[in-house]
């Protein structure tokens, strides 16, 4: 599926022309363009600073988010790499803590295209080898990159000396790149493993811990497991760590969902357990409520959109697209729902996700669902929606657009409703952008 951006400068949207017009317009894993591409540019990915590489089918934003604000919230400076972008195509790439600014994103998206002939180079693998020369040229302390896709072949993985290595939550998802199964998955997130190196994950059933553990053998990497090495648990509003250095008691993480905590524990373990910088306790309790992930289980107070819903509404929106992220969410408003209380669901779901493994965890939640376009991009129609809402109990309707859809929810009177704006970052987008709340 293609993976272009569009930009309201002059600069950018020229390079993102010629980007269009040069690599093959879909998703191409394999590290030979990428090598290629780096090798033409001096190699910047061998001049990063330590490099903290996180796998993971959901969660990896959310522990990047944690690593982050930890290591900020320590005075030291940091890259952070991540995928997709929400609103501007700048968010993938923070340089010391800002947003790349446009004059330099345009300069560094020509450098790496003026090399480019004859590799024909895909979207984010341009985009990596972007952000490996502004991380590279700019000093910091850590560089925290996110696997687009996989691990094993993802363009990140030609990173060859991270200081540590970390898989955050499994499940299935891009099955037509990595798999049909989630064995197949779990082998190919721990790809990301590297001779020698710490590769801290989260506890996950025998059949995904043994493919983890025969790659784990393959590369020589130091495996480092949940409920082994190291463990965590929330219990009476806190989060409880422990590893062979000892017990942390930190608060529960700001971000909603009690999944957050888990996430949190990963990027805990991965400072833990490397060498390269150092992070006190004090900035990893500070990291809890620092840590920021816009369109994860992101309340919308304030804007144009909520401005429509009656007073005492609640409105949310989480770019969640697969079972196992319908599942975290479903829970999270499960707690919320109070009796005859409307809750609406608001759905936009690119055609290849799994639409009724979302949908599933909502039976019996009373959801009403409300399907919407992803602007842009090839979605699952009205029809197939209300089918799959239909068989799982659920009332649905088809509505043109997220904003109609909230005319429709206030029109309707009665209590304030709680509403999930859902099933996709693209739309997860469109909305931030709408409500004028573009990540910083």
């Amino acid at each position: 599926m293609a993976d272009f951006a569009v930009s309201s400068d002059p600069a950018v949207q020229a390079q993102l022309d010629r980007l269009a017009t040069l690599s093959p317009g879909a998703d191409v894993l394999g590290l030979e363009r990428i090598a290629a591409l780096l090798d033409r540019l001096d190699n910047p990915d061998r001049a990063l600073p330590p490099v903290f590489h996180v796998a993971g089918t959901n969660g990896k934003g959310s522990t990047c988010a944690f690593l982050r604000a930890a290591i900020e919230a320590s005075g030291q400076k940091v890259h952070v790499y991540t995928s997709p972008h929400l609103v501007r195509f700048n968010e993938r790439i923070r340089i010391a803590g800002s947003l790349i600014d446009d004059a330099l994103l345009a300069s560094l998206l020509g450098e790496v295209l003026n090399v480019a002939d004859g590799i024909s180079p895909s979207f984010f693998e341009v985009t990596t080898a972007a952000a490996f020369l502004a991380f590279a040229r700019t000093p910091a302390d850590a560089c925290i990159i996110e696997v687009g896709l996989g691990g094993r072949l993802d363009a990140t993985n030609v990173i060859a000396a991270p200081v540590v290595c970390g898989i955050a939550q499994l499940g299935l998802d891009h099955q037509q790149f990595l798999g049909d199964r989630i064995e197949q998955i779990a082998a190919e997130k721990a790809g990301i493993a590297k001779e020698g190196v710490p590769l801290v994950t989260q506890h996950y059933p025998p059949a995904l811990a043994n493919e983890i553990g025969r790659v784990v053998l393959e590369t020589g990497a130091y495996w480092l497991a949940r409920g082994g090495a190291w463990d965590a648990s929330a219990l009476r509003g806190k989060l409880h760590y422990r590893d062979e250095q000892g017990e942390l008691e930190l608060p529960l993480p700001r971000l909603p969902g009690s999944h957050q905590a888990a996430n949190a524990a990963l990027a805990v373990a991965m400072l833990r357990h490397q060498q390269a910088i150092q992070v006190p306790a004090a900035s990893l309790r500070a990291a809890m409520g620092w840590a920021e992930w816009p369109a994860r289980l992101q309340r919308l107070a304030a804007g144009p959109l909520p401005a429509l819903l009656p007073d005492g509404s609640e409105l949310w929106l989480d770019g969640g697209h697969n079972p196992a992220a319908g599942r975290a969410i479903a829970d999270f408003f499960r707690a919320r729902i109070a009796p005859g209380r409307p809750f609406h669901l608001i759905l936009g779901m690119l055609a290849n996700k799994d639409l009724r493994g979302f949908l599933e965890p909502f039976a019996g939640s009373g959801a009403h669902i409300h399907a919407v376009p992803v602007p842009g991009h090839e979605h699952h129609g009205s029809l197939a929606v209300t089918e799959a809402a239909a068989e799982l109990g659920l009332l649905a309707d088809a509505v043109a657009d997220v904003r109609v859809a909230l005319e429709k929810i206030a029109a309707a009177g009665g209590a304030a409703p709680l509403i999930l704006i859902g099933g996709s970052l693209y739309l997860a987008g469109t909305v931030l952008a709408a409500n004028g709340n573009p990540p910083a």
